[in-house]
């Protein structure tokens, strides 16, 4: 699938990308899409196989129902990386909102780890979550059912 894109002479093929993400379609997870006449299919798992990255909790980061964690556990990460126990809702938050070392963490998590558009300034839910298990140096133990 990696040559369909690139060359490593040239670079990316706008052509290819440009059908790739005309033609793509996301259910459940999976990636489909078709270039040239090739089907091409894969989830998070196999996008990681493909790239030679690790891949593990990429899915639970990107799922879109935040409930998973509950109310209060949300709370609790808001209240603890913006130092503001007063608080009363879950909430995103912008990167200033964050004490230093919570900044500084959510950059690098934006920068290197799940790179996001340029000018990304909030962090939600799974964002939070992420900064704080990077900040206490632990992996998430949750799967989804």
């Amino acid at each position: 699938m990696a040559t369909l894109f690139t060359n490593t002479q040239m670079g990316c093929s706008q052509p290819h990308l440009a059908e790739f993400y005309a033609k793509v379609v996301v259910t459940k997870g999976v990636v489909t899409s078709e270039v040239s006449g090739v089907h091409i299919s894969f989830d998070a798992r196999r996008l990681g196989e493909i790239l030679g990255v690790p891949s593990v909790g990429f899915d639970v980061y990107v799922w879109e129902d935040k409930t998973m964690m509950g109310r209060v556990k949300l709370l609790d990460l808001a209240q603890t990386l913006s130092r503001n126990r007063e608080l009363k809702h879950p909430q995103p938050m912008k990167k200033g909102e964050m004490d230093s070392i919570h900044q500084l963490l959510f950059w690098f998590i934006i920068k290197n780890v799940i790179p996001w558009g340029q000018g990304r300034n909030q962090a939600d839910a799974m964002d939070q979550c992420f900064t704080d298990l990077m900040y206490k140096g632990e992996q998430s133990t949750s799967q989804r059912s």
